[in-house]
């Protein structure tokens, strides 16, 4: 399994539209609303890194509002959750 955290730039004011699209696709197991430098933060995850990378670039990126967006593949095995 892939997965990537993906920063987000929405237009203003454009977030909450974003974000509530996020939430519905199945790839994304993660959605944040963010003050800072970037406006949403998502975890996405997909079988392969080539569905992973089709994804961010035809999906989010292609999301009416989105600006702009950071990609950070996440190494496999070298990851942490704590509840």
């Amino acid at each position: 399994m892939a997965s990537a955290i993906v920063l987000i730039n929405t237009d203003a004011g454009g977030e909450e539209e974003v974000f509530e699209k996020l939430k519905s696709l199945n790839e994304v197991t993660e959605v944040h609303i963010v003050y800072g430098v970037y406006d949403i933060v998502a975890k996405i995850e997909a079988d392969t890194l080539d569905k992973l990378k089709d994804f961010v670039t035809n999906t989010v990126r292609k999301l009416p509002r989105v600006r702009s967006t950071l990609i950070m593949i996440v190494v496999e095995g070298k990851s942490l959750v704590k509840k």
